[in-house]
């Protein structure tokens, strides 16, 4: 007996309707969490963006505007300098884009149960060439085909709508643990600075 097709092309539309089967499909499933991820690690790059140009404008500054994107930041960070709060806005990114990477990283481990679930998959391999020297060198354009035809035949990826919610927990779930890393390197380093004066007053 044949298998069931999970992917019918929508009539006059080159755009899929997935049955229950193909939106369980561990690939996409996958696929959906990885540019949830990369968005907001976008987001944390463009708080991080515009608390660098702050400082840039003003060295000296000791807090943000009031048109800063505090909806973004946690009321623990709101507490620190610019400075810091911009060192915590870039840590943030990095968390987020760690995140994403560890998604990509697994591509290998998970198994697709459908044909859309092999376009998500080889979306996030394309997706990610922007971080190859050369993506113009085999296979990267050779894959990208790949992902054209398949997605000429089986239709793209479903549009996922972004919640907000989902999107405001995750970006303060990076904000905090950025917040506790920069917290433990200040007093890190104000520790060695302490060591280091007393060092400094024992030789004289």
């Amino acid at each position: 007996m044949a298998a069931k097709k999970p992917i019918v092309l929508a009539a006059g539309r080159n755009e899929p309707e997935l049955e229950p089967a193909a939106l369980r499909d561990p690939a996409l499933l996958l696929a959906s969490d990885w540019q949830m991820a990369r968005y907001i690690s976008l987001l944390l790059c463009r708080v991080q963006q515009r608390l660098e140009s702050q400082i840039m404008v003003n060295p000296g500054i000791q807090g943000l505007t009031a048109d800063s994107p505090t909806r973004f930041q946690d009321r623990t960070a709101g507490t620190l300098g610019g400075r810091l709060e911009y060192a915590v806005a870039r840590e943030a990114e990095v968390f987020a884009m760690t995140e994403a990477l560890k998604l990509q990283d697994s591509i290998p481990e998970v198994a697709a149960t459908s044909l859309i679930g092999v376009i998500a998959k080889l979306e996030m391999i394309v997706g990610a060439d922007r971080d190859i020297g050369d993506p113009t060198d085999f296979p990267w354009p050779h894959i990208a085909s790949v992902l054209r035809d398949l997605k000429a035949i089986a239709g793209d990826l479903p549009v996922g709508c972004r919640s907000r919610e989902r999107t405001r927990s995750d970006v303060a779930k990076h904000w905090e643990s950025a917040v506790k890393l920069v917290a433990a390197l200040k007093e890190e380093g104000e520790a060695e600075q302490c060591s280091d004066l007393a060092d400094f007053r024992h030789v004289l």
